[in-house]
């Protein structure tokens, strides 16, 4: 064979130096696809493994029992649902609001009316102390009777007034010689007196004193000072609301008896004590009385 026909059979070497420039073209090529297809797939990777920028869970209502995605606990209706709204997985219903009821302003709660205290009543009798001190035990009211006249009545200056003298049977009359004496420093019309002896007094069976106090809703405390000469004197005590009647009696045949009558009590605001001091029975034909001298509430 001749170096023609060798030529003709195998490429020269020109011919091999372009097929190996153009084998490194195509490796570079596949080089250059690999790299670009290396990057598309580490930029999927990134963007699958970078942050989730809403990491909430979807919203699920998932029927009692049925298979929940991983992570949730099964076997109970709604587990899993999240508290934001109108975020659903593919494939499932968004959750349904029920839309609030409306508001309705709250209902104020009525303070249930305090009940008024029950009416209360009781009477007892204490001796009288040598002097008596109206100023002192009066502290919202007091009277005195017969300090001049039949008529006199001195009243506590600025006190309530809620003592009042009511009259009763028989003509009244005055007298100075009462076992115990009276004083005071807050009197309307004689603003000071001290040691008088002076009262009034009514005979007759069946005659006598009325009087009444004023309640409003708080215990008071009313002392009354009276006495009989020659006689039975009967004290009827009661409350305007009603209920039962307290009776004392105090009696001597023979000469001057003097009490203090302490009666506690409560009544409504515009209700009463209601007092009646009375001869029962005496014991002397002309003038067996009952007599009275002072009265006080606190």
């Amino acid at each position: 064979m001749n170096d023609q026909e060798t030529w003709r059979i195998g490429p020269g070497p020109t011919t091999r130096i372009a097929q190996r420039r153009e084998a490194r073209r195509r490796q570079r090529r596949r080089w250059a696809i690999g790299s670009v297809a290396g990057l598309a797939c580490l930029a999927v990777l990134v963007t699958y493994l970078g942050p989730d920028p809403d990491p909430a869970e979807p919203d699920l209502v998932l029927p009692a029992g049925a298979p929940t995605p991983a992570g949730y606990p099964t076997g109970a209706t709604g587990v899993g649902v999240s508290g934001e709204a109108g975020v659903a997985a593919p494939g499932l219903q968004p959750r349904e609001r029920t839309p609030p009821p409306p508001s309705e302003p709250p209902t104020p709660t009525a303070t249930p009316a305090a009940s008024p205290a029950a009416p209360t009543l009781s009477v007892s009798r204490a001796e009288v102390p040598a002097e008596v001190d109206l100023t002192a035990l009066g502290a919202r009211d007091w009277v005195h009777w017969g300090l001049n006249r039949p008529e006199t009545l001195i009243r506590k200056n600025g006190g309530t007034g809620e003592i009042r003298d009511e009259g009763g049977r028989g003509a009244r009359d005055r007298y100075d010689t009462n076992p115990e004496l009276f004083g005071w420093r807050d009197g309307a019309g004689v603003p000071a007196a001290s040691a008088t002896a002076t009262g009034v007094f009514v005979c007759g069976v069946g005659n006598g004193f009325a009087l009444a106090v004023t309640g409003d809703g708080e215990p008071r405390t009313v002392h009354l000072f009276a006495g009989t000469w020659m006689a039975q004197g009967r004290l009827d005590v009661r409350l305007s609301t009603g209920g039962a009647t307290r009776t004392l009696r105090l009696e001597d045949p023979h000469t001057t008896h003097t009490a203090q009558f302490v009666i506690r009590y409560r009544v409504p605001r515009g209700e009463q004590l209601l007092i009646r001091w009375t001869v029962e029975k005496t014991f002397n034909s002309s003038c067996g009385n009952v007599n009275l001298q002072a009265a006080a509430v606190r």
